[in-house]
């Protein structure tokens, strides 16, 4: 019996950055410090627009002197677009390379010996990141590795042995939202916890958003922010209901796998200990832990 599981991530989309200005380019555009990103080291960060709303959540890959951005599938093409439309005159060349790459995620006691024997070296820690033969693993969590491969690594040979949604479940648990079509445009990065999930550095320079950001921060404006649910199958932008709130929606639905998921909800709600249902009738959903204080 295997105790690796070897799942091919279909729901992420990849953007490939490269140019001489590619790392101040995304500096500018991100929440968080790319600028001082080390080689070797992985990054999450958010994309907003001017009013401080989340158009993208990004997992940050350094490669081969290059960035890869991943996101969700859905967005890959018009975000590209988008923020191609800031380039100007830096030399930047974003692409999206969604199609072209290969993604899988290796997890379980024996990951990071599986991904050895494929010929893949393993970076040694969280957020790390190794490169062999133009792939890259980056590992985000304790047995879990993430390998981004070009089609001339072969990774397409891969033997897969589970379905993404083992990953996306192991994702949300720790916390980590990842916005989609569904969701775009809605929530300040302290709504799905950003900061809390390390996507936001509140020292770093100027971005789309960034005034927003800042004062949601240190004003307490916000006035919503993200939970772990489980007990009913949901989709992201579902909207869900509290018993402190009869007849209106008290929150919004992120990601979700199986009976689990991440909600952004109204704080009175949360801090009031009311019931979250998916209708005003139905059940109760459970309020689950997250890994980080809030």
């Amino acid at each position: 019996m295997t105790t690796t599981g070897i799942a091919k991530l279909g729901h992420y989309g990849l953007l490939h950055a490269a140019g001489d200005d590619a790392r101040t380019f995304l500096h500018t555009q991100l929440t968080n410090d790319i600028e001082n990103l080390p080689p070797g080291q992985a990054r999450y960060a958010g994309w907003c627009s001017a009013k401080g709303r989340l158009l993208a959540t990004f997992l940050v890959i350094p490669i081969a002197g290059d960035f890869l951005l991943q996101l969700s599938l859905d967005l890959a093409p018009a975000v590209a677009k988008r923020l191609s439309m800031f380039i100007l005159r830096s030399k930047v060349k974003l692409v999206d390379v969604s199609g072209a790459w290969h993604q899988y995620g290796f997890y379980g006691p024996e990951a990071a010996a599986t991904l050895d024997a494929l010929g893949f070296k393993v970076p040694n820690g969280e957020w790390k990141v190794a490169e062999s033969a133009g792939a890259a693993v980056a590992c985000v969590g304790a047995d879990r590795y993430l390998l981004v491969a070009p089609p001339a690594a072969a990774a397409a040979a891969i033997q897969t042995t589970a379905g993404a949604e083992e990953w996306i479940l192991a994702e949300l648990r720790a916390g980590r939202p990842m916005i989609a079509q569904q969701t775009q445009d809605q929530f300040v990065p302290q709504m799905v916890n950003l900061e809390l999930a390390g996507g936001v550095d509140f020292r770093k320079g100027c971005y789309p958003g960034q005034e927003v950001v800042a004062r949601a921060q240190y004003r307490g404006a916000v006035k919503r922010r993200m939970v772990r649910l489980r007990g009913a199958v949901l989709q992201p932008g579902q909207e869900l209901f509290s018993d402190d709130a009869p007849g209106q929606p008290s929150g919004t639905v992120v990601n979700a796998a199986g009976e689990e998921s991440l909600a952004v909800l109204q704080v009175s709600a949360i801090d009031a200990k009311s019931p979250i249902r998916t209708q005003p009738q139905a059940a109760a959903l459970e309020i689950l832990p997250l890994p980080y204080s809030q």
